[in-house]
């Protein structure tokens, strides 16, 4: 088949040239949309295997089957969205969802990681429904926008906050609760702990210089640098550094994968009989519904805000300021989600750093299938990602958490009916290493402010009943 005839095949199936763009531009966009975003496969993995960043592995799943499971999502969720939406945009575990997966369902509350992945599913589907029955505006309306301006932020902090932790910049102590890690080189030992706490700081500063610059791809490559300096000092600087370094086969890595993740939701997941034990039937199924919920909604407001977003920066909203095949679009992105559940990984949603691609002049689903390919081809490259230490992720994390702080800027802070709502969102997420809890708190005070202040009637009915599940969930659960 000739170029040419494959090119005219390609622009009848994605339209690139009403678009104004090419095969060439689809494909660079493609390839700049995965640069952007591959560090999701190493900090995704990172965050389930070693969730602490002192080698437990609480959720008993491995990083090379998490690894495997991120990739083969975000193949998924992106060929979806661009066959079905036909957007130059890319799907994966969503940062933030991954950590309130991790955190708030496992560690938090004491679930298993095949009964959290039910959560997942549970939210695909409903997510799923929502869009077919057109429920889903009216669940978006129902959350006050303060809270929805809040809520990325809130998560951003929460992000920030694990990636300081999993640094050891900030550590636990016993007095104050939690307190910066020592910098003391006085100390017998110390350079050796010193050491990826300084790499953590290096790589995020170089990730913000090179964004500064509009280099492309800075995380992934701040993350690959980071990975260099902290080999380099440690076979240079500390004694038996090189001990244990490995590297496996890639299709160890997927016989981990189908042995620890995929299907897990099925054949363990729906075994909630410790978990009710723990909690009680009544509180146990009030936490799995208000838990669902809350993974609902952060991925509506996630998707929705990438999707304006990406599609604002491209000039593709449509002469009414809508985004483009929308519905198809937010489809594509809960049946990702119910896949990655399937595969063992976290809620998948709409990359913000899609945006990137578009900013090259991606226009079309062309520019999805080459980053899908991508992620393909990344699968295979495990043993070298398995390389990169928590330290290197971490600055990834951290500087995440400061892009998800973007939002504060619309919260009106000089109307205090505003800003408390706000606050207590974006503030209690961290402080109870619980997203959930924050929702919760968020949507409470907008409540009791807007009824002791006279303005009940702005509130939605769906506002009372989603804050009457929260509430109780606070009561009656924790």
């Amino acid at each position: 088949m000739s170029n040419t005839s494959l090119t005219t095949k390609l622009d009848k199936r994605f339209g690139f040239t009403a678009r104004g763009s090419s095969v060439r531009t689809e494909v660079m966009a493609g390839l700049t949309t995965f640069f952007a975003m591959a560090y999701i496969l190493m900090v995704n993995a990172n965050m389930f295997a070693n969730p602490f960043g002192d080698g437990t592995n609480v959720l008993g799943v491995s990083y090379n089957a998490i690894y495997i499971a991120t990739a083969i999502s975000a193949v998924i969720g992106t060929v979806a969205i661009g066959l079905l939406a036909n957007l130059p945009l890319a799907q994966a575990s969503g940062m933030g969802l991954n950590a309130y997966f991790v955190y708030t369902c496992v560690v938090g509350l004491g679930m298993t990681y095949a009964n959290a992945l039910v959560l997942v599913l549970f939210d695909g589907i409903m997510f799923i429904l929502l869009t077919v029955t057109g429920l889903r505006k009216l669940i978006f309306q129902a959350i006050p926008n303060v809270v929805r301006t809040a809520i990325p932020a809130g998560i951003g902090l929460f992000i920030a906050f694990l990636g300081l932790q999993n640094a050891k910049i900030v550590v636990a102590d016993s007095s104050t609760g939690v307190t910066l890690g020592s910098f003391n080189l006085l100390t017998a030992g110390s350079w050796a702990s010193i050491m990826p706490m300084a790499v953590t700081i290096a790589a995020l500063l170089a990730i913000a210089i090179m964004s500064h610059r509009n280099v492309k791809g800075a995380v992934l490559i701040g993350i690959l640098g980071g990975t260099v300096l902290y080999y380099a000092l440690g076979y240079l600087t500390v004694d038996g550094f090189a001990a244990g370094i490995t590297m496996g086969s890639p299709f160890a890595a997927f016989g981990e994968f189908f042995t620890q993740a995929i299907g897990k939701v099925f054949t363990e997941g729906f075994n909630f009989g410790p978990f009710i034990e723990a909690k009680g039937a009544a509180n146990a199924a009030l936490t799995i519904a208000t838990t669902t919920l809350a993974f609902c909604m952060v991925d509506m407001f996630d998707t929705i805000g990438t999707l304006y977003g990406a599609c604002s920066r491209g000039n593709m909203l449509t002469v009414t300021g809508d985004i483009p095949n929308m519905d198809k679009a937010m489809l594509a992105d809960a049946i990702a989600t119910t896949t990655g559940a399937m595969c063992g990984t976290s809620t998948v949603t709409t990359f913000v750093e899609s945006s990137s691609g578009v900013a090259e002049g991606g226009r079309t689903g062309l520019a999805a299938m080459v980053t899908a390919a991508m992620f393909f081809v990344a699968m295979f490259l495990s043993p070298v990602a398995q390389l990169i230490p928590g330290c290197a992720t971490a600055a990834a994390l951290i500087y995440v958490g400061v892009l998800m702080m973007s939002g504060v800027k619309n919260i009106q802070w000089d109307d205090i009916s505003e800003a408390v709502p706000a606050f207590l969102t974006l503030a209690m997420m961290p402080f109870s290493y619980n997203i959930s809890y924050g929702i919760c708190f968020g949507l409470i005070s907008h409540l009791v402010i807007k009824v002791c202040t006279g303005k009940i009637r702005e509130i939605k009915v769906g506002t009372w009943v989603i804050a009457a599940l929260f509430l109780a969930m606070l009561l009656l659960t924790h």
